[in-house]
Formats: structure tokens, C-alpha cells, sequence
């Protein structure tokens, strides 16, 4: 192989890792929060495990990059060590897909079906299609079709590349002495747990072998212990990943190494073993790229089958070798944020909203705390410091969720998931702008239990109202917000109305109190405040529900929105304000 040749086996081998990089992106675009959907679903049942594992790997084209988010699941406990054994299983398996897509480039024959069966005769027009996909459409599903219609088209044009420059190796002596070297169990194995753990797929590594297969010099006895070596080097990315993680997730990532590791001592002790005794005619044969995949299909068949039933053995190893210590281990919220799951945005997105879910909840928890304090609740310092610890709490939660946001952001994110972590974002920052309220009614609240302050019965009754339309909003607007609920989202707006509606009446009120001496300035002062904090909760839930309306839409612009909607003015705007007035109606004077 001379210089060129060189040069054209690197590019083609960069254009097969570019073309199984953007192809995973694609499909792991197109399967949205699916996957997590996929995962969570899986219960302590080891079939149902195994059976759903090799659905993920096979949408984003690497059971690496699987079981790093199974050491993420399990670090951040949404699953268990049991569970995470039998989806590390199914991966090995779905990750064989790759394999056979690759396997078409080794099609021979002059029939028409074997022809239309060549990556060469349809992926011309694949990428047609997915180029006008990605320039023309707006649509960003069919842009995301389009991405794995070029992806699979790069790839195999890189596979392409990569078996015709190794072809004139067929002819050099060298590359076969060197070949013979690895139909040495030990010396292929090894061979294949390097380059695996170079690159950290046994998804291309395997295709690496497959194109070398054109030489024809690839042996079966130099390929099968070539292929077991790149199960083992598969584990290596996951090895890292657990460095820093929990001792689960150190132990998941260790069933992964002990599955690959005891699956091939076994099949390779017992192969040999009966081929020392009954030669098998096949390993002097020169190998196909769909040969290759039969044994990476086979083996990991034949694995799973056999210590799928020892997969609890696999645990107590993997727990035998990490063993718990005096000190336990804390699993918060926070480690749903995990950065392992940033590798695949569209699931890491997804688990942004469920930690802004615990935020909103909390800070729900927090507004109904200082409400109790005002309406009729008797004021203790264990009570105020509940809602002080609550604000605290929500603080922490804005800057983890917003530390993290800021990374995703940085990712491949489809359009929708763009506007979604703007939406989470935004609504974050209302949320602890909600929390601080609530410790300002807190202290309006101290402030009259200190001062003896109270309120004559006509304000009291009042701000009783005041209070609760400000909790029946509060409770839309996270409720709208944890479950996307666009039309309860719409039924927030006309209740802000409303409640500034209430919020200018009850100051009026308290003007004609002042001037008829049935009220003092210094209870003025203080139920001034507590209007407005409550008006600006109001306002808060009020952008929290439009984010809500508009990340459907593809828009994110509260104030226009907003705009728009007063301006418009319908009359189902002016029938649910009217609704929610009569609801929320004050006492009469």
C-alpha cells in the first residue's frame, strides 16, 4: 500500500465514524424522550430487560454509549443494580445491528435483487433525499431523517473507501504474517481489545474488521478471537464513566466488564475445547462481512442466553469487588443531572423537566406555607423557618438546574429541545423569583405577630380571598407546568386578570378605610406589601403558563404573547376573567 492508499484508508476511516457518529445523533433526535420512556419501563423482570435492551443501543447505534446512560440510571437511582444487569445484556445485542447493516456491503451477484441489495445502488439516492430534507424542510422530524439518510450514506461510503484501500493488501505478505499472528487466541483478543478501547465502539471496530475482509486474508480463526477481544474493549467507556459515580454505578459498569469478560472465557474455553476434538472446517476459511456478524450476533445471543440465569451471581461480584463502607450514600435530585446523559440531549432534557417538576412542587409547598401564616395560620419561628429552608432549597435547585441547562444547551439539541430548555429556563427564574415571595409574606406575617398587628374583619375577609385565588394560581401554574397541559395553561392568564382585578380593589378599599380612621398606616404599610407580593406571584405564574403555550409553537416571547392576547381580548378570554371575578368576588362593604 502505497502513500494514497494510506491517505484513502484514514479518510474512509473517518467518514465511517463520522457517518455512525451523525446517524446516532439522527436517530436519537427522531426517538426524543422515547428512550427514556424505553428504560423506565423496565421493572425487575430480567426478560422484559433483556428484551427492551436492545432497543435503545439499536436507535443510537452503540451499546457504549447505553450502558453509560444505564451507569447514569443507576447513579442517579432511577434504576436498580437487578435491572441494570439484564439492559446491559439486551445492549450487547441490539449493538449487532450495526454489524449486519455493514455486512451489505460484501453483496456479490449480477441478479437485479442482489443489485437493488447494494449500499452502492441506494444510497445515492438516500442521500438525495437527505439532503433535500435537511435544506428544504421545516419540519425538524423530517431534518432529523434527513441527518440519518446522510449518515448511513457517509457511513458506507466509508466503508466503501476502507475495503477498497486495504484490497492491494491481499497481495503483500506482511499484512498476512501479521494476520497469522492473531489466529493466536491470546495475541487476537488482545489485538481487539486495543483498538476497541481506542476508539470506544465495538460498533466500528467491528466494521474496521469487516472491511478488512475483502483482502480475504481475514481468517475465521483470526477473526473470532479478534471479535471476542472487541466485546471486552467495549467496556472500557463505561469504565470511565463510572469514575467519581456512586457504588452502584460503579458496579453497573463492572457487570458490564464481568458479562463480556466470563462470557468470552466461556465461549472461547468451550469452542476450543471442541475444536481440539471436532476441527471445525470453517476457521481456515477466508471470512465475510456477514460471516462477522453471525459470530458477533452468536456470541452475544450465546452470552446472554447462558448467564442471563447468573445474572444475580454477576451483581454479588460486581458488589464483591465495590463493597459498601460504614458511610451511606445520599441519592438527591440533583444527580438526575447527571453529565453522563448530556451525550444524548434529547434524555437529558427530559430529566431537566423532572428536577424543575421537584422544583416547582416545592416551591408550591413554599407559597402555601406563608399563605397558612397569613389566613388564619398562628405564626411560629419553626414555620417561618420551613419556608426559609424551602427558599433556600429552591435556590439551590435554580443554580444546578441552570449550571446544567447551560451545558445542554451547548449540545446538538433539535429545535423543539432548544425552545424546551429556554422554556425550563425561564420558567426556573420564576420559579425562585415565586420563593422569594413567599419568605417576603413570611415576614410581613413575623411582622405582625411581633407588633401584635391584626386586621379588621372586612380586610381580613379580603385578603382571605386574595389568598386563595393567589393558590388556585399558583396550583394551575405548576400543574400546567409538570404536565404540559396547554389548555390549563390557557385558563392562568385571565385568572392574572382577575387577581389584578382584586389587587387594585382591596387597595381602593383600603384608601376609603384610611380616610374614614378604620385603619392605620402602619397596617397599610404592611398589607400594601403583601398585595403586591401576591400580584407578583400572580405575574410569575402568569409566564410560567405562556412558556407553557408557546414551546408547542415553536415560539418563546412572553411579552408578545401577552400582548397579543390583550389586545385580541376574545370573549372566551373575557368569559373565563368574568368567571374567575365572580369566584374570587370580595366581601361586600
Amino acid at each position: 500500500m502505497d502513500i494514497f492508499g494510506a491517505l484513502n484508508l484514514l479518510c474512509g476511516l473517518a467518514l465511517f465514524l463520522y457517518g455512525m457518529h451523525i446517524m446516532g445523533d439522527g436517530l436519537t433526535r427522531t426517538s426524543g424522550g422515547r428512550l427514556e420512556g424505553i428504560l423506565e419501563r423496565l421493572t425487575s423482570n430480567k426478560i422484559k430487560a433483556v428484551l427492551l435492551g436492545p432497543a435503545v443501543p439499536a436507535v443510537i447505534q452503540s451499546s457504549s454509549a447505553t450502558t453509560v446512560m444505564v451507569v447514569g440510571f443507576v447513579n442517579s437511582g432511577i434504576m436498580k443494580l437487578s435491572q441494570a444487569a439484564g439492559v446491559i445484556m439486551g445492549a450487547n445485542i441490539g449493538t449487532t445491528v450495526t454489524s449486519w447493516l455493514l455486512s451489505l456491503t460484501g453483496i456479490e451477484g449480477d441478479s437485479l435483487l442482489l443489485t437493488l441489495c447494494k449500499p452502492s445502488s441506494f444510497t445515492p439516492v438516500m442521500a438525495a433525499i437527505g439532503v433535500a430534507f435537511i435544506m428544504f424542510a421545516k419540519n425538524e422530524k423530517k431534518q432529523s431523517v434527513g441527518t440519518i439518510l446522510v449518515g448511513f450514506t457517509v457511513l458506507m461510503t466509508g466503508m466503501d473507501m476502507m475495503s477498497d484501500a486495504v484490497k492491494p493488501l491481499a497481495d503483500v505478505p506482511e499484512f498476512t504474517n501479521m494476520l497469522l499472528m492473531f489466529t493466536n487466541p491470546i495475541l487476537g483478543m488482545l489485538a481487539g481489545l486495543v483498538l476497541t478501547a481506542i476508539i470506544q465502539s465495538s460498533s466500528a471496530s467491528v466494521g474496521i474488521l469487516q472491511a478488512l475482509c475483502v483482502t480475504g486474508a481475514v481468517k475465521y480463526s483470526a477473526a473470532l478471537p479478534i471479535i471476542m477481544g472487541q466485546n471486552i474493549g467495549t467496556c472500557v467507556t463505561a469504565l470511565l464513566s463510572a469514575i467519581g459515580a456512586s457504588r452502584n454505578a460503579k458496579r453497573a459498569a463492572l457487570i458490564h466488564l464481568y458479562f463480556n469478560l466470563i462470557g468470552t472465557v466461556l465461549f472461547m474455553t468451550v469452542f476450543y475445547a471442541i475444536n481440539a476434538v471436532f476441527p471445525f472446517a470453517f476457521l481456515d476459511e477466508s471470512a465475510s462481512a456477514a460471516g462477522i456478524a453471525a459470530v458477533h450476533t452468536t456470541f452475544n445471543v450465546v452470552a446472554t442466553i447462558v448467564l442471563l440465569p447468573f445474572s444475580q451471581v454477576l451483581e454479588k461480584l460486581a458488589c464483591f469487588t465495590v463493597r459498601d463502607d460504614e458511610k451511606a450514600e445520599k441519592i438527591d435530585d440533583f444527580q438526575l443531572l447527571d453529565e453522563r446523559f448530556l451525550a444524548q440531549p434529547a434524555f437529558a432534557v427530559e430529566q431537566c423537566r423532572v428536577v424543575a417538576g421537584r422544583m416547582a412542587q416545592l416551591t408550591q409547598e413554599a407559597i402555601e406555607e406563608a399563605c397558612a401564616l397569613l389566613d388564619g395560620g398562628e405564626y411560629t419561628e419553626e414555620r417561618a423557618g420551613r419556608i426559609q429552608a424551602l427558599e433556600k432549597k429552591i435556590d439551590h435547585y435554580e443554580d444546578k438546574l441552570g449550571s446544567y441547562m447551560v451545558k445542554l444547551s451547548h449540545a446538538n439539541l433539535g429545535r423543539r429541545d432548544s425552545h424546551t430548555v429556554s422554556m425550563l429556563l425561564h420558567s426556573i427564574s420564576d420559579f425562585e423569583r415565586i420563593s422569594d415571595h413567599a419568605v417576603s409574606l413570611m415576614r410581613a406575617a413575623r411582622e405582625m405577630h411581633e407588633k401584635k398587628l391584626s386586621f379588621s374583619e372586612m380586610a381580613a375577609g379580603e385578603l382571605h380571598v386574595f389568598i386563595e385565588a393567589t393558590r388556585d394560581i399558583v396550583s394551575r401554574a405548576v400543574r400546567c407546568f409538570e404536565t404540559g397541559d396547554v389548555k390549563l395553561a390557557a385558563s392562568v392568564e385571565p385568572l392574572e386578570s382577575a387577581i389584578d382585578a382584586i389587587n387594585a380593589q382591596i387597595k381602593n378599599r383600603h384608601i376609603n378605610r384610611l380616610q374614614n380612621g378604620q385603619c392605620t398606616i402602619e397596617l397599610g404599610f404592611v398589607l400594601q406589601d403583601i398585595c403586591t407580593d401576591l400580584e407578583r406571584v400572580s405575574d410569575h405564574c402568569s409566564n410560567i403558563a405562556v412558556y407553557q403555550i408557546e414551546v408547542p409553537q415553536d415560539e418563546l416571547d412572553a411579552h408578545e404573547y401577552l400582548q397579543s392576547l390583550r389586545q385580541a381580548d376574545t370573549s372566551a378570554f373575557k368569559d373565563a376573567r368574568r368567571e374567575y371575578r365572580n369566584r374570587y368576588a370580595l366581601p361586600k362593604e
